[in-house]
């Protein structure tokens, strides 16, 4: 039995004709939000992606294929399944596939299917990285090994801060990854704009990351690089991240349920204010993503 892939007439044009195209991933419309909220994140996701010159290449598993590119039907049944929804990371595509089952990609699983149809750019709101008290239970996400495989750029506001961030940065750097900072010297904390560990670059333009992103990957054409982008108005939550982080602890929550329920909690202790940052960076790492996106492909073209 071969994988089946089903790329969108739209994405599958704007891949063969080389123009820019950037993956979205779905977890964050079935697990990231309550109440629903994610499928008007993903669908002004698209339109920021679409305004900003790029196609958006969503990407789930529905009806035993990969998709590469969701309509919008698709992206409402993703957002009706919920957390029943597979969330499903690059260990999971294949069973979810074979099974038939409906699932939601993480940002490595996402990567994975960046590397199979031949896309660059990726855009979430935060990666995931090295969990708290990873001395005690060694939680790492495989967002990082799957971004140091794949030749793609992730715009991000950083890793969720709901994790041990500087133990990420070091994860990154020993993988090397290259971790350019949007016009800010430091790796932007999901909530919060400052505070976070160095980058090791600072870039201000989307030209001057598209040359970065093309220089790296004649170094390195296996690998993949992060972008982070501060919030726009961000919030300081770290006591209330700590409170919900032990909390989900207590409650004996593992796995890949950590990150739903601690973000939930954080949106129930900040009376909701959490949510709208967190809506306004993903929209706003997806329109970046583009602008990288289309000076890549602009610079592809005048060469």
């Amino acid at each position: 039995m071969s994988l089946s892939v089903l790329v969108h007439d739209e994405v599958g044009a704007a891949l063969q004709d080389g123009r820019p195209v950037v993956a979205l991933e779905t977890t964050l419309v079935s697990h990231g939000f309550t109440g629903g909220a994610g499928l008007a994140v993903a669908r002004e996701s698209q339109d920021r992606v679409r305004a900003a010159g790029a196609a958006p290449a969503t990407i789930g598993v529905l009806d035993g294929a990969i998709r590469v590119g969701l309509s919008d039907f698709d992206l409402e049944r993703v957002a009706e399944a919920g957390l029943t929804a597979r969330k499903v990371g690059a260990r999971d595509l294949a069973a979810c596939v074979v099974q038939g089952a409906l699932g939601s990609t993480t940002v490595g699983g996402t990567l994975a299917v960046c590397r199979i149809a031949g896309i660059s750019f990726l855009a979430t709101g935060g990666i995931g990285g090295v969990h708290r008290g990873f001395a005690e239970i060694l939680d790492i996400s495989a967002d990082l090994l799957q971004l140091a495989r794949t030749p793609a750029l992730v715009v991000s506001s950083g890793a969720k801060s709901i994790l041990d961030v500087p133990a990420t940065s070091e994860m990154l750097e020993t993988l090397a990854v290259p971790v350019l900072g949007w016009r800010t010297p430091t790796l932007p904390l999901f909530y919060t704009a400052t505070g976070g560990p160095q980058v090791s670059a600072v870039v201000s333009t989307g030209e001057e990351v598209a040359r970065v992103a093309r220089a790296h990957w004649a170094v390195n054409p296996e690998g993949g690089l992060l972008l982070g982008r501060p919030p726009d108005e961000g919030l300081d939550l770290e006591y209330l991240i700590a409170d919900a982080v032990r909390q989900v602890k207590d409650a004996g929550v593992t796995g890949q349920a950590v990150t739903p329920a601690v973000l939930a909690l954080i949106e129930e202790l900040s009376g909701g204010r959490s949510v709208e940052v967190n809506r306004a960076l993903i929209v706003g790492n997806a329109g970046l993503a583009a602008e990288v996106a289309v000076a890549y492909a602009a610079g592809a073209a005048g060469s």
